[in-house]
C-alpha cells in the first residue's frame, strides 16, 4: 500500500526543521509593572507632577478667585439681563444697563458712607480734649497713673519718634491696599461684563463637550444650576433689603435720623455678605451710635443682637430654602465652611455651590444607586 502523495512545494514542519531553516523569533516579554521598583517609580513621578501642578495653582490662586467671583456675578446677574431681554432690549444693552445699576449702587454706598465717617471723625477730634480731661479727673485712672504712670506712657507713645514712621508706613500700606482693591475691582468688572455678554455662547460651547447621547441631560442640569445661582442672588437681595428697611425704621425712631438713610444703605450693602456681613453693618452703626450718644449706642447694640438672631434663624433660612431649595441647616453649614476656606469669597460661593452639588446628587448619583 503506497503512502499518500504530498502537494508539490509544500514543506511540513518536520522537513523545514530537518532542512535547517531558522526558528521563529522569540517574543519579548512586557515590562512587569507590578514590581516594587516600578510601582515606586510611577508613584514618585505622580507625586512630583501633583506637587508641581499644585504649586502652579497656588501661584495663580488670586487670579482664579477673581475669575470665580466674576463668573458668580455673571450667573447671578443673568436673570436680570434675561428679564430685560424679554422686554425687547438687546442683550448687549441689557448687560450695560444691569452693570451700570450695580456700579451706581456701589457708588451710592461709598458716597453715603464717606460723609458719615467724616462727621464722626471730626466729632471725635472735637470731643477728644474733653474726654482726656474727664479721664484725668477719674479716681481709678489717677490710681493707675500713680502706680504705673499710664498718662506719661500714653503721651510718650503719642509723641515718640516711632509714631511718624509707623503712621507713614500705615498710610503707605493702606494706599497700596487701596490700589490693589481698585485694580481687582476693575478686573472683576471687565470679566463680569465679558461673561455676561457671552454667557449663551459660553454655555453652548461648554455643553458641546458632553457626548451627544447625554447632551440634553447635561444642558438641563447646567441650566438648573445657573438658575439656582441667580435665585440665590435674588434671595440675598431680599434678605439685604429686609435688613436695610428695618435698620432705617429703627434709626429714625432711635434718634439718628440725620444718618438714617446712609447707615441703612451701608447695612443693606454689607448684609449681602453671608454670615459676617450683618455683623459688620451692626458694628458700623453701633460704633456711630456710641460716638453720638452712649444711650443710642446701647439701643443699637440691643437691636442688632436681637435682629441678627431673627435674621440668621428665621429670615435667611426661609428665603434661601425657597430660592435655592436647600434645608436651612445645609445653608448655614455651607456658609460657615465657605467662609473658613476662602473668607468673604468662600461665603458668597458656598451656598450656590452646595445647591449645585445637591442637585447633582439628586439627579445623577441617587438614580444610579437605585438602578444597581
Amino acid at each position: 500500500m503506497t503512502a499518500p502523495a504530498t502537494r508539490p512545494g509544500r514543506v511540513t514542519r518536520t522537513s523545514r526543521e530537518r532542512a535547517g531553516s531558522p526558528a521563529a523569533p522569540r517574543r519579548h516579554t512586557a515590562l512587569n509593572r507590578r514590581t516594587p521598583f516600578t510601582l515606586g517609580f510611577f508613584a514618585a513621578v505622580g507625586a512630583l507632577l501633583a506637587w508641581w501642578l499644585g504649586g502652579l495653582l497656588l501661584s495663580i490662586g488670586s487670579v482664579l478667585i477673581l475669575i470665580l467671583v466674576s463668573m458668580f456675578l455673571a450667573a447671578g446677574l443673568n436673570p436680570a439681563v434675561e428679564w430685560l431681554g424679554r422686554r425687547g432690549l438687546r442683550r448687549s444693552l441689557a448687560v450695560l444697563v444691569v452693570l451700570f445699576a450695580v456700579l451706581a449702587a456701589v457708588v451710592l454706598f461709598v458716597v453715603a458712607l464717606v460723609p458719615v465717617i467724616a462727621d464722626q471723625v471730626s466729632l471725635l477730634i472735637d470731643n477728644a480734649p474733653t474726654w482726656a480731661r474727664e479721664l484725668q479727673r477719674n479716681a481709678t485712672i489717677n490710681r493707675l497713673d500713680d502706680r504705673y504712670h499710664v498718662i506719661d506712657k500714653a503721651q510718650e507713645l503719642a509723641t515718640g519718634k516711632g509714631v511718624g514712621s509707623a503712621v507713614f508706613g500705615g498710610v503707605i500700606g493702606v494706599g497700596l491696599k487701596l490700589v490693589s482693591f481698585l485694580a481687582n475691582t476693575f478686573i472683576v468688572v471687565v470679566l463680569t461684563l465679558y461673561f455676561l455678554a457671552t454667557l449663551p455662547h459660553v454655555k453652548r460651547s461648554a455643553y458641546r463637550l458632553a457626548p451627544a447621547s447625554r447632551r440634553a441631560r447635561v444642558t438641563d442640569l447646567g441650566d438648573r444650576i445657573l438658575h439656582s445661582v441667580g435665585a440665590y442672588v435674588s434671595g440675598a437681595f431680599v434678605v439685604a433689603m429686609a435688613a436695610g428697611i428695618s435698620s432705617l425704621v429703627f434709626l429714625l425712631l432711635v434718634g439718628l435720623s440725620q444718618y438714617a438713610v446712609a447707615l441703612a444703605a451701608v447695612v443693606t450693602i454689607l448684609d449681602v455678605i453671608p454670615m459676617i456681613g450683618a455683623t459688620l453693618g451692626a458694628v458700623v452703626v453701633t460704633a456711630i451710635g456710641f460716638a453720638t450718644d452712649p444711650k443710642v449706642g446701647l439701643y443699637c447694640l440691643i437691636f442688632y443682637v436681637a435682629y441678627q438672631q431673627f435674621e440668621n434663624y428665621v429670615i435667611y433660612p426661609r428665603v434661601m430654602s425657597r430660592s435655592v431649595d436647600l434645608p436651612g441647616s445645609i445653608i448655614v453649614i455651607a456658609a460657615l465652611v465657605g467662609a473658613s476656606l476662602l473668607g468673604v469669597v468662600g461665603a458668597l460661593l458656598a451656598i450656590p455651590t452646595a445647591a449645585a452639588i445637591t442637585l447633582l446628587v439628586k439627579e445623577v448619583f441617587l438614580p444610579r444607586q437605585e438602578a444597581r
